[in-house]
C-alpha cells in the first residue's frame, strides 16, 4: 500500500529532524552554560571595549551578517554595486580592509556575481573564520558556529512538517488506496497527524526554549552587544545589529534577499 510507504517517509523526516534539532539545541545550551561559568571565572572577556561593526554583525547575526554589512558598506561608498535584481558588480577593485578584500575575491575576476553565492562563498572564508575565533578566544562568542547549526535545525524541522502535510494531503487524495481503519480523513488525521503533531510541537518547544534560534554571541558578548548598540547609530550599525530588515531602501533590500533569516 502506498500510503504505508508515504507515513514511513512522513515519520522519518519527522523523526530526523526533530532528533537533530535536540541533540544541537543541547549542545547550544551546554556551550551557552559553559560561557556563563567562565564569565565568572576569567576576570578578561574583553567586554570593556567597544566592538567593531564586523565583530557586532557576527555576534549579531553570525558570518551571513558580516558580509551583508561589507557589501553595503562597500555599496553605500560607490566601491560596489548591489542592483535590485540580487548582482553584485565591483566598481573599485582595491579592497579598504581584509574583509572588502574578501569579497572582492569571492565576486571573482569578472568582477559580477549573484548575491547568494557570493554571500556564501565570503562567509566561509578565512577572513570571517579568523573574525570568529577571535571572538570567541575573547569569550564573546559560541565556539563552533552553534547559533548557526540550531538555525539549520529548526528549518529542517520545518521543512519536515510541511513535507508530513504534503504526504498526508498526497494519501487523501490518491485514487484506489487503501486507507486504514476509519477511511481517508481519520488516515489523515491520524496517521498522519502523530509525526505531523511531533514537529510542531519541537518547534514549540524551541521557540520557548531557545529562540532567538540564530544566537551566535555568548552571555558576556550579548551584553557587550546590547551596550554597544545603545551607543551607536547609522544605518551600518542598524544592519549589523538588525540585518537587511534595518535597511530603509527598497532596491537594496531586495538586492539583498529581503533580510530572510538563514
Amino acid at each position: 500500500m502506498v500510503w504505508v510507504v508515504l507515513l514511513l517517509v512522513a515519520w522519518g523526516a519527522a523523526v530526523v529532524s526533530c532528533v537533530r534539532l535536540c541533540l544541537v539545541s543541547a549542545r547550544a545550551g551546554l556551550l551557552w552554560s559553559m560561557s556563563e561559568g567562565a564569565d565568572d571565572t576569567v576576570p578578561d572577556l574583553g567586554t570593556d571595549r567597544e566592538l567593531t561593526l564586523y565583530e557586532t554583525a557576527f555576534l549579531a547575526g553570525g558570518p551571513h551578517r558580516v558580509v551583508e554589512l561589507t557589501l553595503v558598506a562597500m555599496h553605500l561608498r560607490r566601491r560596489l554595486l548591489l542592483a535590485h535584481t540580487g548582482w553584485a558588480t565591483v566598481v573599485d577593485p582595491e579592497g579598504r580592509d581584509e574583509m572588502e578584500r574578501t569579497v572582492i575575491r569571492a565576486i571573482g575576476p569578472q568582477g559580477q556575481s549573484p548575491i547568494p553565492p557570493l554571500r556564501r562563498a565570503a562567509a566561509a572564508t578565512e577572513a570571517v573564520r579568523a573574525l570568529a575565533d577571535r571572538l570567541v578566544a575573547a569569550g564573546l562568542a559560541l565556539p563552533g558556529g552553534a547559533g548557526g547549526e540550531v538555525a539549520a535545525a529548526v528549518r529542517a524541522v520545518r521543512g519536515a512538517a510541511l513535507l508530513i502535510t504534503a504526504m498526508g494531503a498526497v494519501t487523501l487524495l490518491m485514487p484506489g488506496q487503501e486507507h486504514g481503519p476509519g477511511g481517508p480523513v481519520v488516515s489523515l488525521l491520524v496517521w498522519f497527524g502523530l509525526p505531523l503533531a511531533l514537529t510542531v510541537g519541537c518547534l514549540a518547544i524551541a521557540r520557548m526554549e531557545i529562540h532567538p534560534y540564530d544566537s551566535w554571541a555568548s552571555p558576556a558578548g550579548w551584553r557587550l552587544l546590547a551596550a554597544n548598540g545603545a551607543a551607536r547609530g547609522g544605518v551600518l550599525a542598524a544592519l549589523a545589529v538588525d540585518g537587511v530588515r534595518a535597511v530603509d531602501d527598497p532596491a537594496l533590500r531586495a538586492a539583498l534577499g529581503g533580510g530572510v533569516s538563514r
